[in-house]
């Protein structure tokens, strides 16, 4: 059955890839300008797109709605002034997100950020050098841009109220009659995980443009598959499952962080097609319910592919946070089939915060101060990951 469903996305991709992405823009080409700092796309037509400049480390993002990649773009040569290195942080049926990575702060004062999408096969983005003349009698510095010095720059308050919150389905695991794993001195897997999740919940919530949503609020249980649609009710832009790990060798110990496996993903995109219920649900924001079985195929398939894309980035992310709090069980992402991980839509994590049945981990987990430090390092992890990933609608992206 699972090889019959890899055949069917196949034969459907090539069937319904041309209807399912007619309207998409295709970015073919690009070509770097040295003396203007200048970045030249070449385009089907013309797209809606939004450019901005970040700091810390500086770098140039430009969003385009509704476009694909036809292949990888070139790179800016090594001897370029400004740009650095570009990289593709985000491509999802929304459109993509491209970030250079600049080779030097770019300043307001000191650049100008410029786009053009007049000629409908082009689009133009450039970081132009402002030119500085100095007074001669009065020695004050004059800008030649004085356009750009007539505009008021809009009030930060302004900006801030900007586009939505991004979501986080914060998952303590187990609850009420599930105790979930025992460490040697008695301490139940429900009590610590809560713990780590509230306070992670609110380092989410003090940070302009976040919002955490609890998926179980006090010590009851919550079926597997009811937290990740109450994650998809709240319209959750990642779901983050917390767990202390157990063996039957007390001496095992560390943390690690898990996406889903892509066995687990093709049986989910199995059942989400064999299930009536799931037609009318949306997936990436596409309603199955009035495709053909062969395209609705093509697009879970398309929509798993973004979501386990963003999960890794989610994953990488946090486990580098770890280094210097918690010892690692293992030093990269894991893989498995997790049912909480398994939303097609929305990216998700399951973190083991340690191994309870370690005494000396046990331990830990009842720390105040290492719950703390647990959480932080995730809200961090996952701080970083939407600072680069940002959804173009949302306050963070505005900020």
């Amino acid at each position: 059955m699972k090889n019959y469903h890899k055949k069917l996305c196949i034969l459907a991709l090539q069937c319904f890839s041309a209807a399912a992405f007619a309207e998409q823009i295709q970015i073919n080409s690009l070509a770097y300008d040295k003396q203007q700092g200048r970045l030249s796309f070449a385009v089907t037509a013309s797209p809606k797109h939004r450019v901005f400049v970040m700091e810390n480390p500086s770098r140039l993002v430009i969003d385009i709605k509704d476009a694909s990649l036809t292949g990888a773009l070139r790179q800016p040569p090594s001897t370029h002034p400004l740009f650095a290195k570009l990289r593709l942080a985000a491509q999802n049926a929304a459109g993509l997100r491209l970030v250079m990575d600049l080779k030097k702060p770019v300043s307001p004062e000191k650049f100008t950020l410029t786009s053009n999408n007049s000629d409908e096969h082009r689009l133009v983005v450039g970081l132009t050098s402002k030119t500085v003349l100095t007074d001669p009698i009065k020695g004050a510095s004059l800008q030649t841009a004085k356009k750009a010095n007539t505009t008021k720059p809009p009030e930060l308050k302004a900006v801030a109220n900007k586009g939505r919150d991004i979501i986080i389905a914060i998952d303590a695991g187990h609850g009420g009659n599930d105790p979930g794993a025992h460490g040697p001195r008695g301490t139940e897997e429900k009590i610590v995980t809560f713990a780590i999740a509230q306070k992670l919940a609110a380092l989410v919530n003090a940070q302009p443009g976040m919002r955490a949503v609890m998926v179980r609020k006090d010590d009851y249980y919550v079926g597997l598959r009811d937290r990740m649609q109450i994650a998809r009710a709240a319209k959750a832009d990642l779901f983050i499952s917390i767990h202390a790990d157990a063996f039957n060798d007390t001496s095992v110990r560390g943390a690690s962080v898990f996406t889903l496996s892509t066995k687990g993903a093709s049986s989910e995109a199995i059942r989400w097609l064999e299930k009536s219920e799931n037609a009318a649900e949306l997936v990436g924001g596409v309603n199955l319910s009035d495709k053909e079985d062969m395209l609705a195929s093509v697009l879970l398939d398309l929509s798993q592919s973004a979501t386990l894309s963003a999960s890794q980035q989610v994953a990488d992310s946090v486990l580098k946070h770890f280094d210097g709090i918690s010892q690692l069980h293992r030093d990269s992402v894991q893989k498995a089939g997790f049912i909480v991980l398994k939303s097609p839509d929305i990216p998700s994590i399951l973190v083991e915060t340690a191994f309870i049945s370690n005494p000396l981990e046990e331990q830990n987990l009842l720390s105040t101060r290492y719950q703390t430090q647990m959480a932080k390092a995730i809200f961090k992890g996952v701080y970083h990951y939407f600072k680069e990933s940002a959804p173009v609608d949302s306050r963070m992206a505005a900020l």
